[in-house]
């Protein structure tokens, strides 16, 4: 259909074939990859996180060989561990053994998969105090070597490295402890030195890490540790050793992460360049670059928001970009030429990418949907550049609304949703997301904004963040949105913010501290500082002294940038939504804020999910939530909607 015959309606009233059943019905997620090559070709490897069987995560094989795809996990088994909360590293590929961790019970599971698939067998006895994660196999002493996280004391969890006997999981044995956390446990080709990154409370990973390394002894315990590099201002990600067993790692040291090794004592700049070949490690088992063989890697990095694929020749000291068209990248594998990726770009599903490096052909092996989607209800990002308070500049990516089979009246403005993503210290991309697209192809248009504390732009403007959380989230948010109204793209009356975890933090505070926002959501999100600094799980315990400040020392901050005590300042309608199980943003701060809103007469809806903990798994959730939010905005902004929704219950409209 043309743009001349295209149908005049308001924004927000657009019908989209881009549906909430279509977004949970037929898309599944993916995350953290393998490779392997026992006794036939590479075989790929990954987690895939499906809405439609209650947001449980599958261990996925690409048999190469056969040329199909096989699940290896079979229900009800979800390969997701709770250490640290946020989990990651969650499963191990060993020749043709598999090991995972099961989430219902937190146990390790160990499962056959040489010339058949079998039945998962509980590895680690069982306890619900014992959470375990990032595991790494010592073929040599016939042992699992991982993090362990234990609940069984009082206060804080315990975290250490430990071996598990990898036949009958007996003979659990500490091998590092005395951190407050651990993770990357890494053995040396050889098998003689273990290499570990630490770090202590107040740090988190992104702030400042430490690696070290140790040797076995005799008795298979480790000896004569020695620190390689890091220190609480900087931070280090991904140690691995190359075929020839030289430590290779990306710190932040020159103020990006880049890559660096350690050899004969010393550490070695590999490619030093304003571009992050790191990530936030909000979860285990990250991986930003491989080995091809002992002189050659294969990495991915990052600039101004966009994500490249690049070999390395180490012998010649030479970087080589590859041309793909993916420019969101992660979980980056390989064994010899082959390579695998989990990738993204703006008008294509995430896919499962499978490249091989000697003829430079690649393959996606799956697509986390198979809907077809006409590029006509698609709205293609533009990365942009604003400026903010103290001179400085933030990012963001913007989206048009977009609908081929509908047009607005010349003189509206369309509404605009700031999305303000969580953390805070992580990053958007411009990967094509149904969840943005939903929202443009019905009239909206989207922001979505790496503020100051993102990662990808370099340690100082991650930094910016620094005793700011609550203003220069807030600013960059706002100085966004205000760019695109002074240039006449949005309607400045009918702006909202969204946001989930941190980012329902930085929602909150937008609406409660400012008057730029009409309306807002809020997704599991901190309405008080004082009692996410008292109250959440040992992970994230001390991160807002850096962020916010030393607490109970500066009391007086947190409640000055906590909307619960300024309730009296918020003054538009707000929608919140919340998981039942949520150990991180627990329901009760919400609940709170609900309340408080209602007994000042703001229009406010609540929605909250049994079954659900911090974001959304279950389709049937997911749907909901799409739906009530537009339903909310709908009332709100006095649009009609182009289709039948559930209502959802609104105080005081």
């Amino acid at each position: 259909m043309s743009a001349r015959s295209a149908q005049e309606a308001p924004y927000g009233s657009w019908k989209s074939p881009i549906t909430a059943d279509l977004l949970v019905s037929q898309t599944n997620g993916f995350g953290q990859m393998a490779l392997s090559c026992h006794k036939s070709p590479v075989n790929v490897y990954w987690l895939e996180a499906r809405p439609a069987e209650a947001g449980r995560n599958v261990l996925v094989q690409w048999d190469s060989a056969n040329q199909q795809i096989v699940d290896i996990t079979p229900a009800p088994f979800n390969v997701r561990t709770r250490v640290h909360e946020y989990g990651g590293g969650a499963y191990l590929v060993a020749d043709s053994t598999i090991y995972f961790v099961n989430f219902s019970d937190q146990r390790i599971y160990k499962q056959e998969i040489g010339d058949r698939i079998g039945e998962p067998q509980p590895l680690t006895p069982e306890n619900s105090d014992f959470r375990y994660a990032d595991m790494c196999l010592d073929r040599d002493r016939q042992r699992l070597i991982c993090v362990r996280e234990d609940h069984s004391g009082d206060g804080e969890a315990v975290n250490t490295i430990v071996s598990i006997n990898c036949h009958d999981g007996s003979d659990i044995k500490i091998l590092v402890k005395g951190a407050d956390f651990y993770s990357n446990p890494t053995l040396k080709p050889d098998g003689s030195q273990l290499a570990w990154l630490s770090w202590q409370h107040p740090n988190m990973p992104w702030d400042g890490t430490q690696l070290s390394i140790a040797d076995f002894q005799t008795d298979h315990t480790l000896a004569n540790p020695q620190l390689v590099a890091g220190s609480n201002t900087e931070s280090i990600f991904q140690p691995q050793w190359s075929p020839d067993g030289v430590l290779f790692f990306v710190s932040d040291r020159n103020d990006w992460w880049n890559l660096y090794r350690y050899s004969n004592n010393q550490v070695e700049a590999i490619w030093p360049t304003t571009a992050e070949f790191g990530l936030p490690q909000w979860v285990f088992g990250m991986s930003t670059y491989a080995f091809i063989s002992s002189t050659k890697l294969v990495c991915s990095y990052t600039q101004q928001g966009r994500w490249h694929l690049a070999t390395f020749n180490l012998s010649k000291n030479v970087m080589q970009d590859l041309q793909v068209d993916y420019t969101s990248m992660g979980s980056l594998h390989a064994i010899g030429e082959n390579v695998a990726f989990i990738g993204g770009q703006p008008t294509e599903f995430s896919a499962i990418v499978h490249l091989n490096l000697t003829t430079n052909q690649d393959q996606e092996l799956k697509t986390s949907s198979k809907v077809a989607i006409d590029n006509g209800y698609l709205s293609i990002p533009q990365e942009i550049e604003f400026p903010t308070e103290n001179n400085q500049t933030a990012f963001a990516f913007f989206y048009a609304p977009v609908n081929k089979d509908f047009q607005a009246p010349a003189t509206e403005k369309p509404p605009l949703i700031v999305r303000s993503h969580g953390g805070p210290t992580a990053a958007t991309s411009n990967a094509l997301s149904l969840k943005i697209q939903y929202w443009t192809s019905r009239g909206f248009a989207v922001l979505d904004v790496n503020y100051g504390g993102s990662t990808g732009y370099g340690r100082k403007y991650r930094q910016r963040l620094n005793g700011k959380w609550g203003i220069v989230d807030i600013d960059d948010c706002i100085n966004g949105a205000k760019y695109l109204a002074d240039r006449q793209l949005v309607d400045p009356e009918r702006m909202a913010i969204v946001g989930g975890s941190s980012g329902g933090y930085t929602t909150l505070a937008a609406l409660t501290f400012r008057d730029v926002f009409k309306a807002g959501a809020v997704y599991y999100g901190v309405s008080d500082l004082e009692i996410l600094a008292k109250e959440t799980h040992k992970f994230e315990s001390r991160y807002l002294d850096s962020i916010v400040g030393a607490y109970p020392e500066q009391k007086a901050i947190y409640e000055a940038r906590s909307p619960i005590h300024h309730v009296d300042q918020l003054a538009c309608p707000v929608i919140f939504f919340q998981g039942a199980e949520d150990k991180i943003t627990p329901p009760n701060q919400t609940e709170m804020m609900v309340t408080a809103i209602k007994q000042k007469g703001i229009p406010v809806a609540y929605v909250l999910y049994e079954g659900e903990q911090h974001g959304f798994r279950q389709a049937a959730n997911i749907k909901r939530t799409l739906e009530a939010e537009l339903y909310f905005y709908s009332q709100v902004f006095g649009f009609p909607l182009a289709e039948e929704i559930e209502p959802v219950a609104i105080e005081n409209l």
